[in-house]
């Protein structure tokens, strides 16, 4: 093993983007692992930690999350997120750790992601989140970067 292999930082997963066993209190292996954790709804603890990694403001999370200030500043004081909050984060957790994945590298992946993309029609994945069709194109994006074929 090389010494750059032995001190890689291990690759960015959904649940350590969302804080780990500690705020999730679950390890979630597979999707349906995901569906129940979602359906019980998350801690809100889980928005600090994204946002702490993705370096984003509360106000910048909030609108790629497409869930109002004031609702996560609400969430915080609950201390769980709705369901559907829930779905909303994991899915930009998601997409992160994919970005992440294509380029091998948290602050690439960062840049990327808020950066106009002629192939999003200039908009910044990190602004097409908010919707199922809008993340699948982000997604879609990402594997044409993968393999290649550069949009």
């Amino acid at each position: 093993m090389s010494t750059a292999a032995a001190i890689a930082p291990e690759p960015l997963s959904v649940d350590r983007l969302l804080g780990g066993r500690k705020v999730l209190h679950s390890q979630p292996r597979t999707p349906l692992d995901w569906v129940g954790l979602i359906r019980h709804g998350i801690s809100s603890t889980a928005i600090d930690a994204l946002s702490k990694t993705l370096r984003l403001t509360q106000s910048e999370l909030a609108a790629a999350l497409a869930i109002p200030e004031r609702t996560l500043a609400r969430r915080k004081k609950e201390g769980t997120l709705s369901s559907e909050e829930s779905a909303k984060v994991v899915r930009l957790a998601r997409v992160v750790e994919r970005a992440e994945e294509v380029f091998e590298d948290l602050g690439a992946a960062l840049d990327w992601l808020k950066s106009p993309n002629a192939a999003l029609g200039g908009d910044t994945p990190l602004s097409l989140i908010d919707t199922d069709i809008g993340t699948q194109s982000v997604m879609d994006t990402l594997g044409r970067i993968e393999h290649g074929v550069y949009s």
